[in-house]
């Protein structure tokens, strides 16, 4: 293998996957100059006098490895994480993984003893983040890290149905996870609706029944390769999200991008 391929980045793989996935046609850049002197692209002209890319032999070899490399290294959590982010994106959505979001919530929900006159800030139970001084005497500030928040691609506000996703791959992770009233009711405060997405054990099966998750959050299940909704989430209107959600938000930036989309090339 030559060194130009060795010193190959996934900024490369990317762009040799898009074009093993696309009409091939080319953009004429330095990442493209390096895949071609790689041996893992290849120019084909037409008869017309017009050009095109194809991915050699060794390129599809580099995808596979690839591939393979990156499966092994996500965990179960991660590999799930992300198939619900990609669908999402393959619904029309905007979604984000690993946010953290302030939401304000009930003292007596968080566990918290009454602020003094000072107000000062209040640490939230039910996550590790430490808390911010509290919007009202009777609420205080607590972080939210869903796995996957998503909203509508819109451009109006009352449109959004932002739309929260927690991922569970283990049952003792979910039954803990659902002893924390407080940590849902953050997940229901910031979206119009929350699913728990269940994993399967080692012999296949998921990991809990429906009934057990509590009712005002949805279920889907992985089974196989597929995610099948086994209950509606209750939805509730929301106008608007707040400012600091809006930031966090664009600081971020969605996790499936346009350009992981083949068609951006064509």
């Amino acid at each position: 293998m030559s060194a130009i391929a060795t010193a190959l980045t996934r900024r490369h793989h990317q762009r040799l996957r898009e074009i093993y996935r696309s009409a091939g046609w080319p953009c004429h850049d330095m990442l493209e100059v390096e895949l071609l002197a790689a041996g893992l692209l290849e120019r084909r002209p037409s008869p017309e006098g017009f050009e095109s890319l194809r991915v050699t032999e060794a390129g599809i070899q580099r995808l596979a490895e690839v591939f393979s490399q990156n499966k092994a290294a996500r965990t179960p959590h991660e590999a799930l994480v992300e198939r619900v982010a990609t669908a999402m994106a393959q619904a029309g959505r905007l979604s984000w993984r690993g946010l953290m979001l302030r939401v304000p919530l009930p003292r007596a929900l968080l566990g918290g003893e009454p602020a003094a006159d000072t107000g000062g800030p209040l640490q939230a139970c039910a996550f590790e983040s430490e808390a911010v001084a509290a919007p009202a005497p009777e609420h205080g500030w607590c972080m939210a890290s869903p796995d996957v928040f998503s909203v509508r691609h819109t451009t109006v506000e009352a449109y959004l149905e932002p739309v929260v996703h927690e991922i569970k791959v283990s049952r003792a992770d979910l039954l803990g996870d659902l002893r924390k009233p407080a940590k849902r009711a953050a997940y229901l405060g910031l979206a119009s609706a929350c699913w728990y997405v269940l994993g399967q054990d080692a012999r296949g099966r998921p990991i809990a029944a429906p009934d057990e998750v509590p009712p005002e959050c949805g279920v889907m299940q992985l089974e196989g390769e597929r995610l099948v909704m086994a209950r509606e989430a209750p939805r509730r209107a929301v106008e608007r999200l707040p400012f600091h959600v809006w930031m966090a938000l664009a600081r971020s930036g969605p996790a499936v991008r346009p350009e992981d989309d083949a068609q951006s090339l064509l």
